[in-house]
């Protein structure tokens, strides 16, 4: 089992977004038991809440489901146990080798290094652009899925 790990700033946006579309993804693939997958924060800014209802309503626009969310920080046992770290943003690497003491970050990525077009996914929290994160971030989850599809 593949174990991965959203992470932004608060896991409030752009990671649970991640989350539940790659649990999507991989459900209709009928490949939900071959993964384990979950999302955290760099920060303790916006712990305990749930997940913003502008990215609930992008969701639900697209017909991603999701459950019932609560947002929690990355801790250094989540980072061990995972297969992969996938990060939103360069700002959010910084803050996980910072905040758990990394030296070594090879199973850190940011998710649209998957992709054919590599940058940022802008934070939706500050741009108001729940839109563009939504659209970015199925992109990278269904490149990060033929990768990992075709790594095996």
């Amino acid at each position: 089992m593949t174990k991965i790990v959203f992470v932004c700033h608060g896991n409030i946006c752009r990671s649970p977004m991640a989350e539940y579309i790659f649990k999507y993804l991989i459900s209709k693939k009928n490949m939900s038991d071959d993964f384990d997958i979950s999302s955290a924060a760099t920060s303790s800014e916006a712990l305990h809440r749930d997940m913003h209802k502008e990215a609930k309503a992008e969701l639900d626009k697209h017909g991603i489901p999701y459950s019932k969310f609560e947002s929690r920080q990355i801790s250094y046992p989540i980072y061990r146990d995972a297969d992969y770290v996938i990060c939103m943003e360069e700002y959010n690497i910084i803050n996980l080798k910072r905040f758990l003491l990394l030296r070594k970050t090879d199973k850190v990525k940011l998710l649209l290094d998957f992709t054919a077009k590599p940058k940022d996914v802008d934070d939706p929290w500050y741009s108001g652009d729940f839109v563009t994160a939504y659209n970015e971030i199925y992109k990278g989850c269904t490149a990060l899925l033929e990768y990992l599809v075709n790594k095996e």
